[in-house]
């Protein structure tokens, strides 16, 4: 018993026992979702009288089977936790005021009514959260929306970005493909850049499971990591060389003739030019570039190509790079080779972060896209102008009415550009406003559930913290925001409630679709985010439009009601068959599903998957179960079979884009066939299919538009997928880099390898903002700068940490920030274990942490972890917290020694790569 926190420990009841005050009131039991990574683990809370009074984990749950990692155990004192905001506040000559939710929003709301008269709806950056639930998140997009800009942004931007662009570039959705369940059926898992053991604790048992019925494992990083420990095959790379290594298995399965070749010809176009591409990545390349012997690449080729089904399983790893969108593209191209596509056991399992920034990906808290991955064009803005219900001018009429010049030269208005992304808004405030493609810079920022110590380039974001005009954090925790500039006013923390005071829905790593039920009541002075998004709307004047078919009770937006609302219109990507009683029915017969399959076996959800996992097309009433394994053609849509996605046309330069010999169970169009309309239905006599009201709407309109469903309903009739059937791209054209091609980091050590695999040139993208490549990489920094830096999770934390960080149970375990450095380099630099050190990089940023030596780094390798705030290059900013609220522990934010650099079509971070130098302190 001493091993579990006191909310896992239950009341042990003698047969008769004295009654006392504290038992009266009946114990109710709810059920939630854990709120930090993106397994979605159960939780049941026992609350009594209104407050929670213990915890325990779902036994019943087809995710985490009755386990939780420390962080899910813990989760209780992330709501009654004693360091979290109480009440509103602002700082004023450099302390903490308390004030009232009306004075907050007055005066925040004046101030950004003002900065938009005289710069632009721009000036205002709409900084979104991974923490919010589906119906927040889609509300906080539609709010954004409403106040006129695309500078609305959340964590997976800095996380999976890459993923998403790379993924559904290749096959169409950029999201998780098969399941953690699913990994019980792989033969073969093959782990790269990722570290579920800490990232995803509770996913380890899934892991563990396909080991334990034959599958390998096989995990390459460049640290000996906690997976590590658990691979029949590890393998140490050099950091940023995974597209050579990918291109190295390959090649062995080229030269040994293991591709799938009924497979490539039937579901895949342009393998040739991968063919080319891979050709020149040699063995003695391969082991020259990544560090990795041929002997270790032939046998994790092999390995895959004999044990089939394999699936991959990747993470921040392979996403945080400059090359991101092309390494994830690579792993994609890995299982396009081996056919481990569309089965059971394959797939790439893609394991996203915080508990909902799948859903918040899908609702569009993006600077690039509407809900649903509509994009910004014209026709996504009147879809959706349809949905709401609002006229489409009078949303034209919110945004800046200038237009701007873009990449090709043609003026194009904000309204349909994509804003500035979370990694770069500190470009937003300190570039110069003439290199900038909106009307100003970036006056005010809202910080709401994000933490600023995950991102890079720490000396320069707190400049632009103390640069703007107004400054306002939304948060349980205040955050690291709250301490790490220098600001002695206009800096507003408003206390948002944690999930845990509020319900709704939110999307796990998987797809599924879970719902939460409300454990307490909001504690404090806090409000839901919803709560708050309403009162800033008021505020603003467009509270009517934002909910004009949403019921208002007492200033809380109807989560039901939202629900309802963003089913009638994300048609794309299937979420318009989860309904909330269709959720809350699966909340209530867990015990039904299927461990492995996650289908309901029986009982009220009888063939439905656990989540009902998007797709879920059609309507509610068309009941159908939600797809478990994307792209698996050997079942019917109607029961979750589905084909490549036509995304990218019927053809180019002459070549056929669909597929060739392969369609799903039961359709009636045995070959590959485009994306459906009123006119393709027309064509093949299915239109008097349609009711007359769904003729009425679907008239002149395609699967993604019409709002009856009835297009999609008469597709899947007749065994056809809605958005049609393609082949996998191998290449995307309209990518940089068309084909994966490697590049040396910006901060590299290997400046032999420079000339031959060189970055991009220095360029504008399409984020607003010129980006640096070539400037950087052409300066020599390893001789004062020799070690190579990467970073990654704990089990302990999550996050930027700070509420992991102000859980005492959790402090407790892991107490101190430090560095991993190789036995090595230690003795070389005259430093001892647990002693402390400075660890300084090329950019000007230095931390002071402990030093861990370890041979869990290879020599010229440090690695540090990226969940800890508090203190700032030396100095502990626990006085500059408001009174009771700083972090049980508190520690340097490896961040403020991370470096410039960007994906080149996400402008995602660079934080798995860079150089430092680490001395004694």
């Amino acid at each position: 018993m001493s091993l579990l926190p006191t909310a896992m420990i239950n009341k042990a009841d003698a047969a008769q026992r004295r009654q006392h005050s504290y038992d009266e009131g009946e114990i109710t039991k709810k059920r939630s979702v854990c709120t930090h990574c993106s397994v979605g683990c159960g939780v049941v809370a026992e609350v009594q009288n209104g407050v929670w009074i213990g915890q325990e984990p779902s036994f019943d749950h087809p995710f985490n089977l009755g386990s939780h990692c420390a962080k899910g155990a813990s989760v209780r004192e992330h709501g009654h936790g004693d360091k979290r905001l109480k009440y509103p506040m602002k700082k004023v000559a450099g302390e903490w005021q308390r004030i009232s939710w009306d004075q907050a929003i007055d005066e925040i709301g004046d101030q950004m009514l003002a900065i938009r008269e005289s710069a632009g709806p721009d000036s205002v950056y709409w900084l979104g959260s991974a923490k919010f639930n589906n119906e927040q998140a889609y509300l906080f997009r539609k709010f954004a929306a409403f106040w006129g800009s695309n500078n609305v942004d959340h964590q997976a931007r800095i996380c999976h970005s890459t993923t998403v662009a790379g993924v559904a570039n290749t096959w169409g959705f950029g999201a998780m493909t098969n399941s953690y369940n699913d990994i019980h059926n792989s033969k073969c898992i093959f782990i790269i850049g990722a570290n579920p053991a800490e990232a995803h604790p509770v996913s380890l048992q899934h892991i563990l499971r396909g080991k334990e019925r034959g599958g390998k494992v096989i995990v390459v990083d460049p640290r000996f990591s906690r997976t590590a420990a658990h691979a029949d095959h590890y393998i140490r790379i050099r950091p940023g060389a995974d597209i050579p290594f990918v291109w190295g298995m390959i090649w062995h399965m080229f030269q040994n003739g293991w591709e799938d070749e009924q497979f490539i010809n039937q579901r895949v176009y342009g393998m040739d030019e991968i063919r080319a591409e891979v050709a020149k990545w040699t063995p003695d390349e391969v082991e020259r570039v990544t560090g990795v012997k041929e002997a270790d690449v032939f046998q994790a080729a092999k390995t895959m190509y004999e044990h089939k089904p394999g699936t991959v399983v990747w993470c921040m790893g392979i996403t945080q790079h400059t090359v991101g969108n092309s390494n994830t593209r690579a792993l994609c191209i890995l299982q396009l080779v081996l056919g481990n596509m569309g089965v059971s056991g394959g797939g790439t399992n893609i394991f996203r972060g915080h508990d909902n920034v799948q859903g918040a990906t899908d609702f569009g808290v993006t600077s690039n896209s509407l809900p649903g991955y509509y994009g910004l064009s014209q026709d996504a803005w009147e879809h959706w102008a349809r949905v709401w219900d609002v006229d489409y001018n009078w949303i034209a009429s919110q945004f800046d009415q200038a237009s701007y010049e873009e990449l090709n030269g043609s003026p194009v208005s904000p309204m349909f550009t994509n804003g500035i992304t979370v990694s770069r808004w500190i470009d937003g405030v300190l570039e110069d406003p003439e290199n900038i493609t909106q009307k100003d810079i970036l006056r005010a920022m809202v910080l709401w559930g994000h933490a600023p110590n995950s991102q890079t380039r720490g000396p320069e974001m707190k400049a632009a913290m103390e640069k703007l005009d107004l400054l306002v954090i939304v948060d349980p925790f205040p955050t690291v925001s709250a301490v790490m500039n220098d600001r002695q006013d206009n800096v507003y923390l408003l206390p948002a409630a944690t999930q845990f005071e509020t319900y709704g829905s939110l999307t796990s790593s998987n797809r599924s679709v879970q719902w939460r039920e409300q454990i307490m009541a909001p504690l404090f002075e806090s409000l839901p985010d919803h709560n708050i998004i309403y009162r800033f709307a008021e505020k603003f004047g467009f509270a009517d439009q934002l909910c004009k078919h949403i019921a208002v009770n007492d200033g809380e937006p109807l989560i039901e009601d939202i629900t309802r609302e963003y089913n009638r219109g994300m048609w794309a990507c299937g979420y318009t068959g989860q309904t909330p009683e269709r959720l809350k029915l699966q909340l209530a017969n867990l015990h039904t599903f299927n461990k492995t399959t996650l289908k309901a076996e029986g009982g009220p959800c009888d063939g439905e998957f656990y989540g009902l996992p998007w797709p879920c097309w059609g309507t509610a009433e068309m009941k159908h179960p939600g797809t478990h394994i994307l792209y698996d053609t050997s079942i019917p849509v109607a029961e979750g079979g589905s084909p490549f996605r036509a995304r990218f046309g019927v053809e180019r330069e002459g070549q056929n884009l669909l597929a060739e010999g392969s369609w799903t169970a039961g359709s009636e169009i045995e070959d590959g066939y485009p994306e459906f309309t009123s006119d393709m239905l027309k064509e093949l006599g299915w239109w008097n299919d349609l009711t007359a009201e769904e003729k009425a709407e679907a008239e002149g309109k395609n699967w993604k538009t019409d709002l009856s469903g009835g297009i999609q309903r008469v597709a899947i009739k007749h065994g056809c997928a809605p958005y049609g059937n393609a082949k996998a791209r191998a290449i995307v054209w309209q990518f940089p880099d068309p084909v994966p091609i490697h590049r040396e980091p910006l901060y590299t050590p290997r400046r032999d390898l420079v000339a031959e695999y060189p970055t991009y040139e220095d360029r504008r993208n399409f984020y607003r903002l010129p980006t640096r490549y070539g400037s950087i990489q052409a300066q020599d920094f390893s001789q004062e700068f020799p070690l190579i830096m990467t970073s990654g999770r704990l089990v302990e934390y999550e996050g930027g940490g700070e509420e992991t960080r102000s859980n005492p149970w959790l402090a407790e375990l892991q107490q101190d920030m430090f560095i991993e450095i190789n036995p090595a380099d230690a003795n070389n630099a005259g430093i001892r274990d647990g002693r402390q050190v400075w660890v300084e990089g090329p950019e000007g940023g230095a931390v002071k942490v402990m030093a861990m030596v370890t041979p869990r780094v290879e020599r010229g390798v440090v690695f540090m972890p990226f969940h800890f705030g508090g203190h700032y290059q030396g100095e502990d900013l626990k006085d500059k917290y408001p009174e009771g609220t700083a972090p049980y522990v508190r520690g340097e934010s490896c961040n403020v020694v991370f470096t410039y650099g960007y994906d080149s079509v996400t402008a995602m971070q660079e934080t798995k790569v860079s150089l430092c130098r680490v001395r004694p302190a």
